[in-house]
């Protein structure tokens, strides 16, 4: 998703914000000197840290995977954490945050920071409830949300539909309110070929079903 934005001319930001279990650097090849945690801990600055991508056109603000003390940040330093996002913002079209899964307090913290909250979904029914549940949480926390909804892994674009839809009438019944559908991602084997090869999709396998379809999500989104 950073690259295909930064392909259409936006200047972007993507933080790994999956906090313990970061793995952005390792799918790109990368080994930055800073991470976040430097970063709260104050051993490096911002500046210190951000990491330019070359080959995406877009920088990174690299996590920490196996980081206890990232998966349950104590206050002042989530607090910390969110001072940074905002004062880092202000350069970028967008700043595009890679949340982990969950719900715990630091994931619905950023969430809720959001202007946009994407949620990705598969058609297995575990899937679709967990989606629901961040749905309805993340209604509680930002008040009116602009919350859109990924069918990943889709068999195809038809079968992504009937998963949203799936989605969408249960929070209608239920929460009053169904997000839209953002986008569908078909199941692609060459997916996995680009995160073994450690490479950007778009680039290595630019005409594939799937990054056809992240294109896609991309200009629909700006």
């Amino acid at each position: 998703m950073a690259d295909a934005l930064a392909r259409l001319g936006r200047k972007l930001l993507l933080f790994d914000a999956d906090l313990g279990l970061a793995n952005i650097d390792i799918q790109l090849g990368l080994t930055p000197e800073h991470d976040i945690s430097s970063l709260l801990a104050g051993r490096a600055s911002l500046g210190e840290t951000l990491l330019r991508y070359a080959p995406g056109g877009f920088d990174i603000l690299p996590g920490r995977s196996g980081s206890g003390s990232l998966a349950s940040l104590e206050d002042s330093h989530l607090e910390r954490l969110m001072s940074v996002l905002q004062s880092c913002g202000s350069p970028y079209d967008h700043v595009l945050l890679d949340l982990g899964a969950g719900l715990d307090r630091a994931q619905r913290r950023l969430a809720a920071a959001a202007d946009t909250l994407l949620v990705m979904v598969t058609e297995e029914p575990t899937s679709l409830t967990d989606a629901y549940a961040v749905i309805k949480l993340h209604q509680q926390d930002a008040g009116k949300p602009d919350v859109r909804v990924v069918v990943n892994q889709a068999r195809c674009a038809a079968a992504g539909e009937r998963t949203y839809g799936t989605l969408a009438r249960a929070c209608a019944h239920f929460l009053k309110q169904a997000p839209k559908l953002a986008g569908v991602i078909r199941r692609d084997d060459k997916v996995r070929d680009a995160i073994r090869r450690q490479s950007l999709l778009l680039s290595r396998h630019p005409s594939c079903p799937a990054s056809l379809d992240v294109e896609a999500l991309a200009r629909g989104l700006c």
